[in-house]
């Protein structure tokens, strides 16, 4: 068998590096069209992202007490009801067992609540807040250090749900 020429070797090796940098690229720009466009995968966040998006500052949040306003860069998790009736009771205590369920991340998240209602029952360890603003849907919401709201889950949203977040939240937050 002839050996080839230096030349035709070259530009055999040539070819296939052409192919293989030109298969690479339309293989990168096919994955970012697909995920550009979502299909395929899905959001590992279980809540419903805020939008449009809004600040703690924006809704004209008011404490019970001056106490609460010491508690800056601190996550939160709100529940907002019109008036606390028996979902509302359930919702608070599975927000308070989601936040014992924070282990040591628990001191870097606050509980609190809003009702039309003066006292909502079972609601020691929750902080009442009044938001001047008044036209949020009701439900329960994660809200970061910087006062943005992050996610919303309906009220009989399952508390497994909130906590994988908030974990996911709290692990890769460089802030609070």
């Amino acid at each position: 068998m002839p050996e080839q020429a230096p030349e035709a070797k070259n530009r055999r090796q040539l070819t296939i590096i052409l192919i293989t940098a030109t298969i690479s690229l339309l293989g990168s720009y096919g994955l970012f069209w697909v995920a550009k466009s979502g299909v395929g995968w899905g959001t590992t966040n279980n809540g419903a992202f805020v939008t449009p998006a809004t600040n703690r500052s924006d809704l004209g949040w008011q404490f019970q007490s001056d106490l609460e306003l010491l508690q800056d860069n601190l996550w939160w998790l709100w529940l907002t009801v019109d008036n606390c009736d028996a979902g509302c009771e359930q919702a608070l205590k599975n927000l308070k067992a989601t936040h014992i369920l924070l282990n040591k991340e628990a001191e870097r998240v606050r509980v609190a609540y809003s009702s039309a209602d003066q006292v909502a029952p079972g609601t020691s360890g929750v902080i009442r807040v009044r938001p001047t603003q008044r036209d949020m849907p009701a439900g329960i919401y994660i809200i970061d250090p910087l006062g943005n709201l992050v996610f919303f889950y309906p009220v009989d949203a399952p508390p497994e749900d909130v906590l994988k977040d908030l974990k996911r939240l709290l692990k890769v937050s460089q802030i609070g």
